[in-house]
């Protein structure tokens, strides 16, 4: 009776601890990003004149080089939805609205597998993505 409980419930964890099961999430929808990188929205035609559009790009130009010196890529959002996969098997999922000013046109999202996702705030200066890096 000892064996067979023993057997079970070795046979229980090693069920509970497989990684490589398929939880059923269809993934077609989402743009599936996996390694060390950055994701840009595809580069519209500005439409809000009223926000300082060149100072706005030129924000995202000084944030995407300093991303990209320190080893990011440069990811283009292909879809609506994001699948960022860590390396420890976890996922983030996140959904893309339609922006509705010149800011959330040109979002950045940095990615490194070995944290979670983090949306840059194009307000502040590279002191946010310095302390992304060096995060343990």
């Amino acid at each position: 009776m000892k064996a067979v409980l023993i057997i079970s419930l070795g046979a229980s964890l090693l069920f509970s601890c497989n990684q490589t099961r398929n939880d059923g999430t269809n993934t077609d929808a989402f743009d599936i990003i996996t390694e060390k990188s950055y994701v840009v929205r595809e580069p519209q035609p500005v439409k809000d004149t009223l926000t300082g559009a060149d100072s706005i790009l030129l924000r995202r130009q000084t944030l995407t080089d300093y991303l990209e010196r320190h080893g990011f890529k440069k990811h283009i959002a292909a879809k609506d939805s994001l699948l960022f996969r860590r390396n420890n098997r976890q996922e983030v999922m996140i959904g893309l609205f339609e922006p509705e000013d010149a800011w959330q046109e040109n979002m950045i999202i940095a990615f490194d597998p070995m944290k979670n996702p983090l949306f840059i705030n194009l307000h502040k200066d590279t002191t946010q993505i310095e302390q992304y890096i060096n995060k343990k």
